[in-house]
């Protein structure tokens, strides 16, 4: 049997961090997101033999281990995490060994949610091979609770969410873990302008992310007034941008963006860069309005705010730089998994 799964990567658009512990447990926190045309992809194929055969393109990985009654240790981070939880969880799989294939439409640290996504559509990929009954909250609670519990990696609990459900949502994330996810009815004119009016750019250097995410952590733990009450804003943003994106009102959606883009500069001083900056001052020349980094920062991709008659004007005086824009759309769906 094959059996294979895909999950859309996200755009965070407003909230970003204010879905990281400790902050969401003392504060509560708000993020708005919407899903893009850029995926995770996940085949697995049953096998006769007691082996697990990896080809983890996204992380580097291609090996063939010996299946056993013990933990699987393939070096595939990801998915010797999703494989040992849904064990754990679940009992074992449906054959006497498997190959598992995995791959990215973007690069790890891209500001995406990448890991994230992948661990969701591996979790989904086995959930259809053994008959998992996951809901979407389900789904994305397990994937949460595998990356961050079980594998110790740090982040929140936005891409795990924005994965397993797909659209426009606007997520709020309360104490104990507790997420509330609102999918956003966004008027399809609104979703074409916005479209025509966001810019994706790869810098072309990827950032680990873990490490600004800690210093945010460490910010918060501390009582930093600058950097807490800057999350405030940021957290306060997302409800701003969902009000202005229901109707349609660009202009404020613009100024929204690159106020949180400044809040969340001072959060942490690895966030913004000289090479982010370089982009972001050629952009502005051109006729970008604002923009912000996709993630935690340090890299990866921007999201720039352009007036459509501007848009050829700013791809253009970026072909100047190393990186390079990323066409895009956004989608509606989220995780799906198939069997042949």
């Amino acid at each position: 049997m094959i059996v294979r799964s895909k999950a859309p990567l996200r755009l965070g658009l407003a909230g970003g961090g204010s879905d990281v512990s400790p902050y969401s447990d003392l504060y509560g926190g708000n993020v708005l997101n919407a899903t893009i045309n850029l995926a995770a992809y996940c085949t697995i194929e049953s096998l006769s033999l007691p082996v697990v055969r990896v080809n983890a393109a996204d992380a580097g990985v291609l090996c063939e281990v010996p299946l056993g009654t013990g933990p699987l240790s393939s070096g595939a981070l990801l998915v010797d995490g999703v494989y040992n939880r849904v064990v754990r969880d679940f009992g074992p799989v449906p054959a006497p060994g498997f190959a598992i294939t995995t791959y990215n439409d973007a690069p790890a640290g891209s500001g995406l949610g990448t890991s994230s996504t992948m661990v969701v559509c591996i979790l989904k990929c086995f959930a259809e091979w053994m008959d998992i009954p996951l809901g979407d909250y389900e789904l994305a609670r397990l994937a949460y609770e595998i990356e961050r519990k079980d594998l110790l990696l740090a982040g929140g609990k936005q891409d795990q969410y924005a994965a397993a459900f797909g659209g426009f949502n606007f997520m709020e994330f309360l104490p104990s873990d507790l997420v509330i996810v609102n999918p956003l009815r966004v008027k399809d004119w609104i979703v074409r302008e916005l479209e025509g009016s966001l810019l994706l750019y790869f810098t072309g250097r990827s950032r680990e992310g873990a490490a600004i995410i800690e210093k945010q952590q460490q910010a918060t733990r501390r009582g930093d007034t600058t950097a807490v009450d800057a999350m405030h804003r940021i957290k306060q943003s997302a409800i701003d941008m969902k009000l202005a994106l229901l109707q349609g009102d660009m202009a404020t959606f613009a100024r929204i963006l690159g106020a949180a883009w400044e809040d969340k500069k001072k959060m942490a001083d690895t966030i913004t860069n000289p090479q982010i900056q370089e982009a972001f001052d050629v952009a502005l020349a051109a006729g970008a309005i604002s923009g912000k980094v996709s993630g935690a920062g340090g890299g990866g991709f921007i999201m720039l705010m352009v007036p459509p008659q501007k848009r050829v004007a700013v791809r253009e005086a970026l072909k100047a730089l190393p990186g390079q824009v990323v066409p895009f759309q956004f989608t509606q769906t989220g995780a799906v998994a198939w069997k042949l």
